[in-house]
C-alpha cells in the first residue's frame, strides 16, 4: 500500500467541503479527477471511506477513523516543513512573550542577547505577570505556564520540568534551627503563595501523602518576592530549582529536608494561539528556548 499526502489532502478537502465539486474548486482540480483519486484511496485501503448519493456524502465508520489520522499526519507534515523553513529563512516581525518574573529573569533574559544575534529581524516584547493572562486581551503571542495546564483552546508545548527545593537562609536556620522532618515544619515560619493554593503543596513525603500542604505564616503573590523574603531570613520557602540553584551554590540559601523530597518536578509549558503568520517566529523562539533549558 502506497498512500501519498495528496491522497490525504484530497480526502480531507472533500469531507470539509461536503461535495466533490466544491472540493475540486478549492483544489483547482476536476470533479472527475477527485472522484478517481478517492476511489484509488479506497482501493489501497481495501475499505469504503464515504457513502455517496446524488445529494450528499457521508463518512463510514472507517472514514471517521481515517479522517482523524489523516488530519494528524497532514498537520505533522506542515509543522515539519515550517521547522525546516525556519532554518533557512530569517523570521521577522513582533513577538510578544509573557512569563512569571522569576522565569523571565532566570531563564529567558540571560539568553536574549544570543537570540537577538540569531534572529535580528524579530522585535521582542517581554512582559512579566505572576498570574496567568488572557493572550488575546494582552496581545501576547507566547505565555510560559507552570504546573498542570487547564483545558483550553490554546496550543501547548512542553519545555521541561523543574525540581522544587525547600530552602532557608543560613541566618534563619542559625536562629530557629533546622527541621529534621516535615512534621517539624509546623514549628517554623513558612513563606508561601497567596494564590493559587496549589503552589503551597510542597514535595515532602509524610505518612501516606506525597505532598505536604502548608499554612504560610507569610505570603506573597510572586516567586521572586518569596525568594527575596527567604534570602532576608524571614522563613522557609519552596521554590523552583531554576530560581535558587545559584543561591544554593553561593551558600546564601541552604536546601533542607532533601532526604524527604519526593522528587516532584513542576511542568513548564509554552502556550500560544497558532496561525500561519506567527508560526515561524513562535517555532524559532521555542526551539531556541528549549535548547537553553
Amino acid at each position: 500500500m502506497n498512500i501519498h499526502s495528496d491522497d490525504l489532502r484530497i480526502f480531507i478537502a472533500v469531507v470539509d467541503n461536503g461535495t466533490l465539486s466544491a472540493a475540486a474548486e478549492q483544489l483547482g482540480q476536476t470533479t472527475s479527477g477527485l472522484s478517481r483519486a478517492l476511489s484509488r484511496l479506497e482501493q489501497k485501503l481495501a475499505t469504503s471511506l464515504l457513502t455517496r448519493t446524488t445529494r450528499r456524502m457521508e463518512l463510514t465508520e472507517e472514514g471517521h477513523l481515517f479522517l482523524e489520522k489523516a488530519r494528524t499526519i497532514i498537520a505533522a507534515m506542515e509543522e515539519a516543513e515550517e521547522a525546516i523553513q525556519v532554518r533557512h529563512q530569517r523570521p521577522s516581525g513582533r513577538l510578544r512573550v509573557d512569563a512569571s518574573p522569576p522565569f523571565m529573569l532566570h531563564c529567558i533574559v540571560p539568553h536574549i542577547a544570543e537570540f537577538r544575534s540569531n534572529y535580528p529581524n524579530i522585535t521582542l516584547e517581554l512582559t512579566s505577570n505572576d498570574q496567568n493572562i488572557d493572550l488575546l486581551q494582552q496581545r501576547t503571542d507566547i505565555a510560559i505556564r507552570h504546573g498542570a495546564l487547564q483545558d483550553s483552546i490554546l496550543h501547548a508545548r512542553r519545555l521541561g520540568a523543574s525540581l522544587l527545593h525547600i530552602v532557608a537562609s543560613p541566618d534563619y536556620l542559625h536562629a530557629h534551627g533546622t527541621p529534621a522532618n516535615a512534621e517539624e515544619l509546623k514549628q517554623h515560619q513558612l513563606i508561601g503563595f497567596t494564590q493559587p493554593e496549589s503552589l503551597n503543596s510542597w514535595p515532602l513525603r509524610q505518612q501516606q501523602e506525597e505532598l505536604l500542604t502548608i499554612s504560610p505564616t507569610l505570603s506573597a503573590s510572586g516567586g521572586e518576592t518569596i525568594r527575596q523574603l527567604a534570602l532576608h531570613g524571614l522563613g522557609i520557602a519552596c521554590l523552583s530549582a531554576f530560581m535558587v540553584r545559584e543561591d544554593i551554590a553561593r551558600g546564601t540559601l541552604v536546601e533542607i529536608l532533601a532526604d524527604h523530597n519526593n522528587g516532584y518536578r513542576q511542568q513548564i509549558h509554552a502556550v500560544y494561539y497558532r496561525n500561519t503568520q506567527l508560526a515561524r517566529r513562535i517555532t524559532c523562539f521555542l526551539d531556541f528556548l528549549q535548547l537553553k533549558l
